[in-house]
């Protein structure tokens, strides 16, 4: 009997290590993109002026959550079919194979390279939703009631040292070569697959079932076509900077709901639905999933925003050369990861005794201070202030995501674990899709109020000629936003005959890295104050929704269901 607990013993830990390689591997990559994201489209020649460019910066933002929210629930039912760590050994596989396909896109190949980018993000997608949908499957697995929130908070851990692994390497090697960033994440990938291979063990699946091939299309469809018309409301259409009365947005949206409620009798009627709507009957697992939701709609955006108010605006503002700029973004990033490494075990280790209700709440509270905190900076802040604030909110989301993920997969049986998981990733990432198209909707909005005024003033303050005013005030403000984040000055989209007519000191000043985030900065933070409001209101409904989980509640498989109030 002791031999066996300590075989228990030990394979629990291998399984926590196999998961923890997963974790780092996507987290790394997912935080490699974000900062390099400048680099990457600078390297591949993208003219952020032109056009329709913003268009590729919002699908490589959105691509990868939007095929993630389609396909993770059927993924884990396929899991359940062949087996969890078959399914989990064979995501590593497919993500490191499109690793290494994106580092060879081509150097200036401008569109045709954007979109072979997004393409191979896709692909990731899908080598990344059979980790994540089967990784926290596997801990709960394998960890006992009593250390179910230590491992997922453990696991947590991974995922934040992936992040600052991502930050930081990602901010080095950028300056060397775009490709490598793409490469930096394999390794994880060769040890993940080989450590499955060879240590996990092999179960046998559930064998054949049904799949809800019409609820998976319908859901998809859905999706794309929601997400199709967010990208082009975003796109200027005639003489608006926004699309939101273009007549395909508006198609795109009727598509889109009709989907939706297509996808919706569909599931009440399928024999194996895609979403199980008998686990919404499960009060933790259902507002679990909530918090989970607005958590991830009031974050998924405004985190990116703070990344571009650092890249694009407040470090050129202080010296720093575009090429430095990602990695110093990093920098500037790590005490919200240190935040999460001191909470994130300690959270777990008292939900295991305590229940995640407390700890959830007053994360996302915690969390909603510093997005206010945030609204009282100024665009060229203080950094200290800055810091301390992305510590407490470290804390605060560290407090929050292992109690709520522990909380939602205590509450589902062995048999319902992978398709759960699956419905808990779809709901963050839908919530992290729409919050990229609700805050960039608030940004531009903005922007295009203050932003052509604010232009004007300021080269007309230089003596410049109308034409070069008009022209410059007239470039599209998701382009100017564009161009800010990559580094690219606005006299690069100056025709030639019209930059003839300027003198030399002041096209030095247009080429001037510190134009472009002064013109753009107070017009970017008026923006983002208001985009933190919003943020603050939802953390807030999901603190609600935490709160109404109710006590501890657990399924032990031979007692039943238990709970604690």
């Amino acid at each position: 009997m002791k031999e066996f607990e300590v075989v228990i013993t030990e394979y629990k830990w291998t399984v926590l290590i196999n998961t923890s390689l997963g974790v780092i591997m996507s987290s790394m990559n997912m935080n490699i993109l974000m900062i390099s994201l400048p680099a990457i489209f600078r390297g591949l020649g993208i003219n952020p002026f032109a056009p329709g460019e913003f268009a590729y910066l919002l699908w490589v933002l959105m691509g990868y959550s939007i095929i993630l929210a389609t396909i993770l629930v059927t993924l884990g039912r396929i899991s359940d079919m062949h087996g969890r760590e078959r399914a989990y050994t064979l995501g590593f596989i497919i993500f490191s194979i499109a690793s290494i396909a994106l580092s060879f896109i081509p150097s200036n190949s401008g569109n045709f390279g954007a979109l072979i980018l997004i393409i191979l993000r896709m692909v990731q997608a899908i080598g990344g939703g059979l980790l994540m949908v089967n990784s926290t499957a596997l801990i709960t697995d394998a960890f006992p009631l009593t250390e179910r929130g230590k491992a997922l908070g453990l696991n947590q851990v991974m995922f934040i040292v992936g992040t600052f692994l991502g930050l930081i390497a990602g901010g080095l090697v950028v300056g060397i070569d775009w490709h490598m960033v793409f490469i930096l994440s394999v390794p994880f990938g060769v040890a993940g697959s080989l450590w499955s291979v060879f240590k996990l063990r092999k179960t046998k699946g559930t064998g054949k079932t049904s799949l809800d091939i019409p609820g998976n299309v319908t859901l998809a469809g859905g999706l794309l076509a929601i997400s199709l018309g967010l990208t082009y409301a975003l796109m200027p259409y005639g003489n608006s900077q926004m699309g939101w009365g273009n007549p395909w947005v508006i198609t795109a949206f009727i598509i889109g709901v009709a989907l939706f409620i297509v996808f919706v009798e569909i599931e009440k009627k399928a024999k194996a639905p895609l979403f199980q709507l008998s686990l919404f009957k499960i009060r933790p697992f259902t507002y679990g999933l909530l918090a989970l939701f607005f958590n991830a709609l009031a974050r998924g955006a405004v985190m990116f925003l703070i990344t571009i108010w650092l890249q694009g605006i407040y470090l050129p503002l202080h010296g720093y050369s575009w090429e430095e700029t990602p990695f110093w973004a990093g920098i500037y990033m790590i005490p919200m990861m240190l935040g999460m490494v001191v909470m994130a075990p300690f959270s777990g280790i008292l939900t295991d005794k305590y229940g995640a209700r407390t700890f959830a709440t007053l994360g996302m509270i915690i969390i909603a201070i510093t997005f206010y905190g945030m609204t009282l900076l100024p665009y060229n802040f203080d950094r200290t202030w800055f810091e301390i604030l992305l510590f407490i909110n470290g804390l605060g989301n560290g407090l929050f995501s292992a109690p709520n993920t522990t909380a939602i997969m205590n509450a589902l049986s062995s048999k319902d674990r992978a398709a759960g998981n699956g419905m808990r990733q779809t709901f963050n990432n839908i919530g992290s899709s729409i919050s990229m198209a609700i805050f960039f909707t608030i940004l531009l909005t903005f922007l295009s109020k203050y932003l052509p005024t604010q232009i004007s003033t300021t080269l007309s303050s230089y003596g410049l000629p109308q034409e070069v005013i008009k022209f410059i005030s007239s470039i599209p403000v998701s382009g100017l936003l564009f161009g800010a984040f990559l580094g690219v000055d606005p006299a690069s989209a100056i025709p030639s005959s019209l930059i003839s007519l300027l003198p030399s000191n002041v096209v030095e000043i247009l080429n001037s890295r510190a134009f472009l985030p002064t013109v753009l900065g107070p017009s970017f933070k008026t923006a983002l104050t208001n985009s933190l409001y919003i943020s603050i209101a939802l953390v807030l409904i999901g603190a609600v929704f935490s709160y109404m989980r109710g006590g501890r509640y657990v399924i032990d498989e031979e007692k039943g269901a238990t709970a604690k109030t």
